[in-house]
């Protein structure tokens, strides 16, 4: 069957690849690249309705899980790491699963990928409920460990999401949503972690960003539910504060302090002259939406 993945076939363009001189391999690679952005958009409706799905399940107290093997699980887990620190989200909102579990993530952990009744395991392991959606990540499209946490998923009625660089493949037919981004074969023949990991990187990105945008994690495009965990943010936080009051950056920089950090608190509390508390039951009241709470005021 590999043999008619798009994902496993020749390049053409690459058959002479350890003849080229430095600069033309490099050149070849990024020619290769910009396919993945044009191949990303071929799926634009289908990232939408993934999108609306999770936002519709994490709005009801749901979790969005990750599920992957090798490079796909491990862009998996990366993308989960990162929302809590960027849209201050609980640890426990988005999950990444690798088979293998954490050693995986360094290290290859032979055989694993090949274990459906494991990707179901792992779901088991976290307690999956209907509220939950799981995006299963596999660039062949046929991963067994991808295939049997669907599987499981859809058994208890979870939404599903497959991703998948090949068309036709099982991930994508057993998922109430399927992502096909057909980037061709690799540079190296068979590395998905190349174009294809460039691809789920960048379709990762999209969803997260999307749902933590429909669920209000945002005003505009500044991140205002972040969480100030270094100093890097720190001062992001303050910036954020500034863009959207009239506030010196010290004056914006006290008043984040008094609002334990707070981005959107702070932004309240300076806007509408309140207090940290009236700030937050007015968020509360706006189901944490900024732009709604201020709208309220107008």
């Amino acid at each position: 069957m590999n043999n008619e993945l798009t994902t496993e076939a020749r390049n053409s363009d690459s058959e002479n690849l350890d003849e080229l001189d430095t600069l033309d391999l490099v050149l070849l690679i990024n020619r290769e690249d910009a396919k993945v952005s044009l191949a990303v958009h071929e799926q634009a409706r289908q990232i939408a309705q993934a999108i609306d799905l999770i936002a519709a399940k994490l709005n009801g107290g749901g979790r969005l899980i990750y599920v992957g093997a090798g490079t796909s699980g491990r862009l998996g887990v990366l993308d989960a790491a990162e929302c809590p620190p960027t849209f201050n989200a609980d640890p426990g909102q988005v999950i990444g699963l690798i088979a293998g579990g954490s050693a995986a993530l360094k290290n290859a952990v032979e055989g694993a990928e090949d274990s459906a009744s494991g990707g179901a395991s792992d779901l088991k392991d976290i307690k999956l409920s209907a509220d939950d959606v799981v995006v299963g990540i596999t660039a062949s499209g046929n991963a067994p460990y991808v295939l049997g946490a669907l599987a499981f998923a859809r058994s208890i009625g979870a939404g599903t999401v497959g991703f998948s660089c090949n068309r036709g493949t099982e991930v994508l037919e057993g998922a109430d949503i399927g992502i096909a981004v057909i980037v061709g074969p690799e540079v190296l023949s068979g590395s998905t972690r190349m174009k294809a990991g460039t691809a789920t990187k960048m379709v990762l990105n999209m969803l997260t960003t999307g749902v933590m945008v429909k669920l209000g994690k945002t005003y505009g495009n500044l991140m205002v539910d972040l969480q100030a965990a270094n100093s890097k943010l720190e001062d992001r936080a303050v910036r954020i504060v500034v863009a959207l009051t009239d506030l010196s950056f010290a004056a914006a920089s006290d008043l984040l302090a008094s609002c334990d950090g707070e981005v959107k608190t702070a932004i309240v509390c300076q806007r509408l002259a309140s207090s940290p508390e009236a700030a937050r039951s007015r968020l509360q009241l706006s189901n944490g939406r900024l732009r709604a709470a201020l709208r309220k005021h107008e």
